[in-house]
C-alpha cells in the first residue's frame, strides 16, 4: 500500500479524498494556486505544493516528488480538471508515480465522445442516434443537422459537466450555438471537438457505478438517478432510481459492466445511459465517465463501501473482495452552488463569514471516534442520516475562478420519503453567510410534488422556475438586521453617538436603510436595544435580539445573523441574515445612496429602458460580437462573459448604435459598465428617448 498518495484537485472533493487517506494511514500531499492558500483542502493535508494551474500536467506530476521528506507514490486526480486526461496517466508512468484511475485505452477511448459511442455500438450497447465524425467543422455540422432532426443537442467531444452542451430547436439557431459550444469546450478541456445528438423529449439521466480490478473482476453497484439538471448540470441526485425495476436494474447494470470490460477499464467509473419516462425499460448509452462521480456519496449511501478506498487499493494492485452488494434504503445529495436562482442563477463570489453544516462535521476531517466524516464507517456501516462533503471554512474565500460548487448534503433513509424529508431537514438547518447559495431553490425542489412522486425528467427544473417564488425579507429578518446595527451604535460608548432619538421635544426613533434584491426597505428602531420598539411598513412591534435569533412581539424567530464590514469605508455594511434555508442580503444604505436612489427612480420614466449595459456578475470577457459603432437591435448579444466556468451573454436593452471598447480576455467587476446603446430617437431633436 502507498505511504502518500498526492491529490491533483481542490475543494470538497480534495477534502473527501483526504479523508478517506488519512482512514487508511496514508499521508496526503494537496496541491493548490494562489487562488487557494487559505483553502480548506489545504488545510487538512499533511503537506501542500504550491502550482501555477490544477490543468498543467508537468506542476501536477512535479509535485509528488516536491517535498523530499514525503515523495507521492501515487496520485489521485478527483475529478474534473485532469481526472480523465490521458496525457497525466502516461505522465505519470513516465515518473514512476502510480496514476489512480484507469488505463491509457481506456481513458483515450472513453474520453472521446464520438470514439466511445462508436466502440460500444460494436459491443452490441445502443446509443441515441446522431453524427459523430471527427474533424467536422461548423459547416459541416449545420449541414449534418438537418439529418438529425430537431431538437438536436451539440455537445463537446471531450470533458463533461454539462460544460458546452446546448439544446437548439430551429435551423436559424445552430451556427451562433455551435460558436459558443466551441469556445466552453476549448476553454474547459482544451478540445472543441463537437458532435449532434437527437434530443430525447422527457429524458432520464440514469448512470450505474462500476469497480473493476486489474485481476478480471468487473461489477457494478447499482444506478444513480441524475435528472434533476439544469443546463445539463446536475443538483439533486439520488440512488437507486425511482424509475427502474429490478429485471431493467439487472440489465442496465451488465450493460455497463459490459462497456467497462470493452476497455479493459481498472478502478471505479461512471457509465452513464439515458432513459425515457415513457419507456423506462429502453436505455440508450451516452458516455463513460473514467473516474469517481460528483454525485458517488449516494452509491456510497445505499452500499456502505467506501468508493475512494477502493480505487486507493486498486491502484495498490488489490484484488476486488466486494461481492456485487444488496442496495439497502435510499440516498439523495443536493449541491449546494454559490449562485443566485433569483437573478438567473448568477455566480457568487466572496468571503463566508458564517457557517454552519448540517452534519456538525465541518470543522474537522476526522471524528474522534474514527467515523469518516463522509458517514461511512472503514467497515462499510453507514452512520446516520446525514453527510456534508464540502471544502467551506468561516473565513474562507469563495473566487470566481473556480466551479461555484461549494458542498454537498447527502442523506440516507428506510425509504425515499425518509430520505428527502432528511435531507429538506439538513438543508434548512445548513447557513452559509457571505455568498449567495441555492439553497432556497433546493428546497423548493424537493417540496415539489412530482420531485417527491419520482416523476422526473431533465427538463422539470426549467418548467418548475416559473413557479417557483423566491422569498423577500419578513419584517422580522428586516428587524434583526436593524436591531444588529443599533445594537453596535448603542455600545459606542460615548452618549452623542447612541441611537436614542433624543430630541429637544418629541424623540424621534432612528431610521435604517437597507436595499436587498433592488428593493429598499426602511426599518425605524425606538429605545435600547434591550426593549426597543420597530416599526417595519407602519406596523410597530416590541423587539429584542436573542442568542438564537429575535423576539419578535410575542414570537421567538430562530436567525442567524452576521455583519460583513467590507463597506466600512463608507461607513455602511452588508447584514446577513439565515433563516430555515433561506438567506438574505441587506445592504445598508447611507442617507446619500437613499437619495440617490430615491433620485434614480424618480427619473426613470416608466417604460424607458436603461441605455448602459453592466456586467452581471466580476468575470472575463471570452467574445465581443459587436465593433465599436455598429447598429444592434433589442436582444441582441453584444459580448460574453464568462465566471466559475460558465458563459453570460450581455444583450442590447435597445436598438441603436453601441459604444464598446473591451476585447476578449479583459477584467470585468459585478455591475461594471460594459458598453452603452445610443437610440436614434435620443439625437433626434424635439423627440424624448
Amino acid at each position: 500500500m502507498f505511504s502518500a498518495v498526492l491529490v491533483a484537485n481542490r475543494g470538497e472533493i480534495s477534502c473527501r479524498i483526504t479523508r478517506t487517506l488519512h482512514s487508511m494511514g496514508i499521508r496526503s500531499i494537496a496541491v493548490y494556486t494562489e487562488h487557494d492558500h487559505d483553502a480548506k483542502h489545504v488545510r487538512v493535508a499533511d503537506a501542500a505544493v504550491l502550482i501555477g494551474s490544477y490543468l498543467s500536467v508537468e506542476e501536477i506530476v512535479a509535485a509528488a516528488h516536491a517535498i523530499p521528506s514525503m515523495n507521492a507514490e501515487a496520485i489521485h486526480p478527483g475529478y474534473g480538471f485532469l481526472s480523465e486526461n490521458a496525457h497525466l496517466a502516461e505522465a505519470c508512468a513516465a515518473a514512476g508515480v502510480t496514476f489512480i484511475g484507469p488505463g491509457v485505452d481506456a481513458l483515450t477511448i472513453m474520453g472521446d465522445k464520438i470514439a466511445s459511442k462508436k466502440h460500444v455500438t460494436e459491443r452490441g450497447v445502443a446509443v441515441i442516434p446522431g453524427v459523430a465524425e471527427p474533424g467536422m467543422t461548423n459547416d459541416d455540422l449545420v449541414a449534418a443537422a438537418d439529418e438529425v432532426g430537431f431538437p438536436l443537442l451539440i455537445k463537446p467531444s471531450a470533458g463533461g459537466g454539462g460544460k458546452g452542451m446546448t439544446i437548439v430547436r430551429e435551423p436559424a439557431a445552430v451556427a451562433d450555438a455551435l460558436a459558443s459550444a466551441r469556445r466552453v469546450a476549448s476553454a474547459a478541456f482544451g478540445d472543441d471537438t463537437l458532435f449532434l445528438e437527437r434530443l430525447v423529449e422527457k429524458p432520464r439521466h440514469i448512470e450505474v457505478q462500476v469497480l473493476a480490478d486489474s485481476h478480471g473482476t468487473t461489477i457494478h453497484l447499482g444506478e444513480r438517478e441524475c435528472s434533476l439538471q439544469r443546463r445539463h448540470q446536475k443538483i439533486i441526485e439520488e440512488a437507486p432510481s425511482p424509475l427502474l425495476d429490478e429485471a431493467t436494474r439487472q440489465r442496465i447494470g451488465e450493460a455497463a459492466c459490459e462497456v467497462a470490460r470493452s476497455v479493459n477499464y481498472v478502478g471505479a467509473g461512471t457509465v452513464e445511459f439515458l432513459a425515457s419516462d415513457n419507456s423506462p425499460d429502453e436505455f440508450f448509452f451516452m458516455e463513460m465517465n473514467t473516474r469517481l462521480q460528483v454525485e458517488h456519496p449516494v452509491t456510497e449511501m445505499v452500499t456502505g463501501i467506501d468508493l475512494v478506498e477502493w480505487q486507493v487499493r486498486i491502484a495498490a494492485g488489490e484484488k476486488l473482495t466486494v461481492e456485487k452488494p444488496q442496495l439497502t434504503g435510499h440516498s439523495v445529495e443536493a449541491r449546494i452552488y454559490s449562485e443566485d436562482p433569483a437573478n438567473d442563477f448568477l455566480p457568487s463570489a466572496g468571503r463566508i463569514i458564517a457557517l454552519y453544516e448540517a452534519d456538525g462535521a465541518h470543522s474537522s476531517s476526522v471524528h474522534s471516534d474514527g467515523l469518516h466524516s463522509d458517514g461511512v464507517h472503514s467497515d462499510g456501516v453507514r452512520a446516520g442520516s446525514v453527510r456534508v462533503d464540502s471544502s467551506l471554512v468561516e473565513g474562507g474565500t469563495v473566487s470566481a475562478n473556480y466551479d461555484p460548487m461549494l458542498a454537498k448534503v447527502i442523506s440516507y433513509g428506510a425509504t425515499r420519503d425518509e430520505a428527502f424529508t432528511a435531507l429538506d431537514r439538513a438543508l434548512a438547518d445548513t447557513v452559509i453567510l457571505g455568498v449567495t447559495t441555492n439553497i432556497e431553490f433546493l428546497r423548493a425542489l424537493l417540496a415539489r410534488d412530482d420531485v417527491r412522486a419520482g416523476a422526473l425528467d431533465t427538463g422539470l427544473i426549467e418548467r418548475a422556475l416559473a413557479e417557483i417564488e423566491f422569498a423577500a425579507p419578513s419584517p422580522a429578518v428586516l428587524a434583526a438586521a436593524a436591531l444588529s446595527i443599533h445594537s453596535d451604535h448603542w455600545m459606542s460608548g460615548s452618549p452623542w453617538q447612541q441611537p436614542s432619538g433624543w430630541r429637544v421635544g418629541k424623540h424621534r426613533p432612528a431610521r435604517y436603510r437597507f436595499e436587498c434584491a433592488g428593493t429598499v426597505h426602511e426599518v425605524l428602531v425606538a429605545g435600547p436595544p434591550s426593549a426597543a420598539q420597530v416599526t417595519v411598513a407602519d406596523q410597530t412591534t416590541p423587539a429584542r435580539l436573542t442568542s438564537t435569533g429575535i423576539e419578535w412581539g410575542t414570537l421567538s424567530i430562530p436567525l442567524t445573523i452576521a455583519r460583513d464590514s467590507a463597506r466600512a469605508a463608507s461607513d455602511t455594511s452588508t447584514i446577513w441574515v439565515a433563516q430555515q434555508g433561506t438567506s438574505f442580503s441587506l445592504i445598508e444604505q447611507s442617507r446619500a445612496e437613499s437619495l440617490a436612489t430615491h433620485r434614480a427612480t424618480l427619473a426613470r420614466v416608466a417604460g424607458v429602458v436603461d441605455p448602459e449595459l453592466r456586467s452581471p456578475m466580476p468575470g472575463t470577457v471570452v467574445a465581443v460580437a459587436v465593433a465599436h459603432g455598429d447598429t444592434v437591435t433589442a436582444g441582441q448579444t453584444v459580448l460574453t462573459i464568462e465566471a466559475m466556468k460558465m458563459e453570460h451573454p450581455v444583450v442590447a436593452t435597445l436598438d441603436g448604435v453601441v459604444d464598446i471598447s473591451l476585447k476578449p480576455g479583459d477584467l470585468v467587476t459585478r455591475d461594471q459598465i460594459v458598453a452603452r446603446i445610443e437610440s436614434p430617437q435620443a439625437s433626434t431633436e424635439g423627440e424624448t428617448p
